[in-house]
């Protein structure tokens, strides 16, 4: 049997590369990088002190003077002759002698009052190298621990980023101490946690509602033609009733799907912006409905006062639109809707209608709300007239508020900054259409903020 040949360079496979996690645990962390920063501070102060005192101890130590013994001045240690002289008498067995002064040799004092200074500087360094030593390590001690002291809300803060998911957001870092950087870190934080989660829960409501009321116009399509063409001969009435039905459920689909997609662009923010006169807006829309609010037997004031933004007219167009459908929309026989100008940069729309809880008052702005009720299926609307108005009015820095009118219905009031031109007060406010009655004041409202 013959051996399998062997592959001159066998071919490996290629090792693939750690994880950037791995290799981060390779990388210094903040603690020890802190720590070593600490020790190389105190060592170089540490230092630095050890280099000022040795300088000041040699500079010191090299003025000192040798003092000659037994000399004058000019004449060297052992040079002098004996003293030979009487004596004063003393009393006892003292006698004159002759005096030898010891024979020193010149510069020897000096010398060794050099050797002793060496040998001080010497020690002096030694001495001063292990404290200097023994020191560093205690401030790199004491520098690890404060650093994992300081770093500890970082930690709390990474743990519970890792622990985060879309499952959890309701948990909060929550962290408790002083009033410093990383308590204003954390409490920041925990703001962003917290418009994560209303902004991740938005769109599951978002999602969920919009998949019930794109299914609603399907499964009536689908009901029409399996029931109303379920006999194989039908009848020309029967044939227009099932093409009626078809075409009110694609009706209802495509003013969804317009809605979405206008509050999509809502959304996405301002690419153009040119001065709009919210009036003359206000009074267009209102023409174009007067044929719907005189068939629903809404009677419609304007009391509009000359009043100019900057934003883009088609987006504003929408919000003046979808505030007029809605109120008339959410009206009764015989009801009201007054659309009214400021001014100061101000729009209210006032119907009449069923009563409105103030506490459903935030609902009524989430994207398919209809009144106290969700995903109702109404055909009156979708249900975005609000969450567009409110989407449109944010995206030009504009705000929205509605209250409930005691004897039924909604006020709604669109605040948009006005734009400063001398020219605004200029035009003469806008007249009412034909068949519109006009208000018993012509006196402006200001809108609320």
């Amino acid at each position: 049997m013959n051996a399998a040949p062997v592959h001159p360079n066998p071919v490996h496979p290629p090792v693939q590369a750690d994880h950037p996690r791995k290799v981060r645990r390779l990388l210094p962390t903040v603690r020890v990088r802190l720590t070593a920063l600490y020790g190389g501070l105190f060592f170089l102060a540490g230092t630095l002190l050890i280099t000022v005192i040795y300088l000041w101890f040699q500079q010191r130590t090299a003025t000192a003077r040798t003092v000659s013994v037994g000399t004058e001045a000019g004449t060297p240690l052992g040079s002098r002759p004996p003293i030979v002289g009487p004596l004063p008498s003393l009393p006892g067995q003292w006698r004159q002698s002759a005096v030898q002064p010891p024979n020193i040799v010149p510069g020897a004092v000096t010398d060794a009052i050099a050797r002793y200074r060496h040998e001080m500087l010497q020690e002096l360094l030694t001495v001063s190298g292990i404290a200097l030593a023994l020191l560093v390590l205690l401030a790199m001690l004491l520098g690890w621990w404060m650093a994992g002291h300081v770093l500890r809300p970082v930690h709390a803060i990474t743990t519970t980023a890792r622990r985060l998911s879309w499952e959890n957001l309701h948990e909060r870092i929550a962290l408790t101490g002083p009033r410093d950087e990383f308590k204003e870190l954390a409490d920041t934080f925990d703001d962003l946690l917290d418009r994560l989660h209303n902004a991740f829960s938005s769109q599951r409501r978002f999602i969920a509602n919009a998949s019930h009321e794109l299914r609603t116009p399907l499964t009536i399509q689908r009901a029409a033609i399996q029931i109303g063409l379920a006999d194989t001969s039908p009848s020309p009435d029967s044939l227009n009733t099932v093409r009626q039905q078809l075409l009110d459920a694609n009706r209802r689909a495509e003013r969804l799907i317009d809605g979405l997609l206008l509050l999509a662009q809502g959304e996405q923010g301002l690419t153009h912006r040119e001065p709009v006169a919210l009036d003359e807006v206000a009074a267009e829309v209102a023409r174009q409905h007067e044929s719907v609010a005189t068939a629903s037997g809404v009677t419609v004031d304007l009391d509009l006062h000359p009043v100019s933004v900057l934003g883009n007219p088609v987006l504003l167009t929408h919000l003046v639109t979808n505030l007029v459908q809605n109120a008339i929309r959410h009206n009764h026989r015989g009801g009201a809707l007054q659309i009214r100008t400021s001014p100061h940069g101000g729009l209210v729309v006032h119907n009449s209608g069923p009563y409105v809880p103030a506490d459903t008052l935030p609902e009524l702005f989430e994207p398919f709300r209809r009144g106290v009720t969700a995903r109702t299926g109404s055909t009156k609307g979708a249900g975005l007239g609000l969450s567009i108005v409110r989407s449109i009015a944010q995206v030009h820095a504009g705000t929205v508020t509605a209250r409930p009118n005691p004897d039924g219905g909604l006020e709604v009031h669109v605040s948009l900054p006005q734009l400063p031109t001398v020219a605004i007060g200029t035009r003469s406010p806008q007249p009412a259409p034909a068949g519109y009655r006009s208000p018993q004041t012509n006196s402006p409202v200001s809108p609320s903020t």
